[in-house]
C-alpha cells in the first residue's frame, strides 16, 4: 500500500479506537505509526493494541511502526478540604509545602521535595497548565512562599510546572521503568522519553532498551530547548512537544523554537515528529478550524518527517476524520510549488562523508535524469535517513531484511518501507530494487531507478555505492559486474 505523500502521520490510540475495526480504519485513512500513551491504559489493554497493530501488518504486508510514549515524572500539588478548590486571587500569599493535611485556601502539599531543593527566590511555578502562576519569595528545604501573580482555581491534584530551574529530577520514574520494559519485550519500535531536560535522561533510557527499540526525545522543557544540541546527539529521534512547551514559555516563542529544531533534526538525519493540538478541535468537531490547519501545513512546510494526532485519535469523536483530514492537508501541501522551494531552500548541512556524497549524488541524479524512485538498502536504517535528509523529488523506497528497522523508518519522512531477503551482492540489491519498484507501484519496466547501497553488505555505515539501473530485471545482465 502506498502513500501519496512524505510526511507520515502518527495517530495516538486510546479509548475511541482500541478495537481492530477502528485501528484498520485509521491505517487505511493514512496512519503510518501508532501511538501507545502509556499515561493511560493497563498493561494488557497495551498489550492488546499492539497485537492488533502487528495484525494489521501482517494482513497489509506494510511495516508499521508502534511509538511508546512514557508519562514521565508527574508533578501534581496534593487535595484540598474543599473538593471543589480554592480560589487564589492576584497579590495574595499561599504556601506550598510537605506537609499532607488537605489545603486551604492559604497552603497545599507540594509532595516533590526535589522542587524545593532546586527553588530559588524569584523563581516561578506554573499550576494547572500555567492557568495559575505562582512566584516564589521565600523558600526552604521542605516549603516555598509565594504571592499570586495570576489567579484562577486550584483544585485536587492538578498538575505543576517549574520553568526556569533544572530539576533534580530522573526522567524515567518508577512506573516509567516498569513500562519500558513491558514495551521493550511486547516489541515496540519507538520509545518517546517525556520531559527530558538533559542528555544523561536520554542515556538512561537508551541503557535500559538495550537496542531493542530507538529512544526519541520529547523536547517540552525550556531546559531541554537550551541543551538541545547535545540532546540531539544523544537521540535517535526528536519530538516537539509544544503542550508544555507552551505551557513553560511564552506562546510566541514556540514556532520559531519549532522551526529551528525541524531544520536541526534535518540536518542530523533523525526524525522529528511535530505534535500536540494540531487538530484538537476535531475531538469534538468533524470539521477542524482553519488555524488548525494552517498550524499542520506550517509543519509540513518546515520538512518535519511527521506530524501527529493525540487526543483526536485516541478520545475524540472523529478519529478516522481527523487522519483523513491531516492526510489531506499533506497532499495539498506537497503538491504546492512553493512547498518544493521551502524545501530546497532548507537543504543544508554539512557534509563530510562518503555516504553524504553518494545520496546526494543520487537525489541530484534522479532530479535531473528521468528517474522513477531511488531505493536504498539500508540494515540499521541510517543509509535511508541520509537519502531523506536530501528531501528529493521522487520517491524512496527503503529495503531491509530487518523487520525491526523496516518498521522504525515508517517515522522518516518520504521512506516506503520494504521488507527484502539478505543479499550479498550487489547485483542481487539491483534486481531486488527492481522487482521492488515495480510491484510497489513506483516504476514500470521501461522506467530506470537509482540504487544506494553499502558494500560489503551487513556492515553500517558504509554506504559506498550507486547505480542507475533499469527496472526491467531482464536488462541487467549476467555479465554485469557484482
Amino acid at each position: 500500500m502506498r502513500r501519496q505523500r512524505n510526511v507520515k502521520i502518527v495517530a495516538t490510540l486510546g479509548p475511541a479506537s482500541s478495537d481492530k475495526k477502528m485501528i484498520r480504519a485509521l491505517f487505511d485513512a493514512g496512519a503510518d505509526v501508532f501511538r501507545l500513551n502509556m499515561s493511560h491504559g493497563e498493561h494488557s489493554e497495551i498489550g492488546e493494541r499492539h497485537r492488533i497493530i502487528r495484525e494489521i501488518e501482517a494482513e497489509t504486508g506494510r511495516p508499521i511502526g508502534i511509538l511508546a510514549d512514557l508519562q514521565g515524572p508527574k508533578l501534581r500539588v496534593g487535595v484540598f478540604a474543599n473538593e471543589d478548590g480554592e480560589d487564589l486571587v492576584v497579590g495574595q500569599a499561599f504556601r506550598l509545602d510537605l506537609d499532607a493535611a488537605p489545603g486551604s485556601n492559604t497552603r497545599v502539599q507540594l509532595p516533590h521535595k526535589e522542587i524545593f531543593e532546586a527553588l530559588e527566590p524569584g523563581s516561578s511555578l506554573l499550576v494547572n497548565d500555567g492557568k495559575i502562576r505562582l512566584k516564589v519569595e521565600k523558600c526552604g528545604k521542605d516549603f516555598a512562599d509565594c504571592v499570586v501573580a495570576v489567579g484562577g482555581t486550584i483544585s485536587n491534584r492538578k498538575g505543576v510546572n517549574v520553568p526556569d530551574v533544572v530539576l533534580p529530577l530522573a526522567a524515567l520514574s518508577a512506573k516509567d521503568r516498569k513500562d519500558l520494559e513491558f514495551v521493550c519485550r511486547l516489541g515496540v519500535d519507538w520509545l518517546a522519553l517525556s520531559f527530558v531536560q538533559r542528555p544523561a535522561d536520554v542515556a538512561e533510557a537508551r541503557e535500559l532498551a538495550q537496542g531493542r527499540a530507538a529512544v526519541l526525545s520529547k523536547i517540552e522543557k525550556p531546559a531541554a530547548v537550551l541543551a538541545f544540541d547535545d540532546i540531539l546527539a544523544v537521540s535517535d529521534g526528536i519530538m516537539v512537544a509544544r503542550g508544555d512547551l507552551g505551557v513553560e514559555l511564552p506562546v510566541q516563542n514556540v514556532p520559531p523554537i519549532q522551526k529551528r529544531l525541524i531544520r536541526k533534526c534535518r540536518a542530523a538525519a533523525k526524525p522529528v515528529i511535530v505534535a500536540t493540538q494540531m487538530l484538537e478541535s476535531m475531538i469534538e468537531s468533524p470539521i477542524p478550524t482553519r488555524a488548525e490547519v494552517s498550524d499542520v501545513a506550517a509543519a509540513i512546510y518546515e520538512g518535519a518527517d511527521a506530524v501527529m494526532l493525540s487526543a483526536e485519535s485516541a478520545a475524540g469523536d472523529f478519529p478516522v476524520e481527523a487522519v483523513q483530514t491531516m492526510n489531506a492537508v499533506a497532499l495539498e501541501v506537497e503538491s504546492d510549488p512553493t512547498y518544493r522551494e521551502v524545501i530546497e531552500a532548507s537543504r543544508g548541512g554539512v557534509k563530510q562523508s562518503v555516504a553524504d556524497g553518494i545520496v546526494s549524488a543520487a537525489r541530484e541524479i534522479a532530479e535531473t535524469a528521468d528517474i522513477k524512485v531511488i531505493c536504498c538498502f539500508s540494515q540499521s536504517g541510517k543509509t535511508a535517513s541520509l537519502v531523506a535528509r536530501e528531501r528529493p523529488a521522487v520517491p524512496i523506497i527503503a529495503m531491509t531484511s530487518l523487520m525491526g528497522t523496516a518498521r522504525r523508518m515508517a517515522l522518516t519522512w518520504g521512506l516506503h518501507c520494504v521488507k527484502t531477503n539478505e543479499v550479498s551482492r550487489f547485483k542481487e540489491a539491483v534486481l531486488n530494487a527492481a522487482r521492488a519498484a515495480r510491484t510497489e507501484g513506483f516504476a514500470e519496466p521501461t522506467d530506470h531507478l537509482v540504487v544506494t547501497a553499502g558494500v560489503p553488505f551487513g556492515q553500517s555505515g558504509t554506504t559506498n555505492i550507486l547505480r542507475v539501473a533499469p527496472c526491467d530485471e531482464r536488462l541487467i545482465l549476467p555479465a554485469d559486474p557484482d
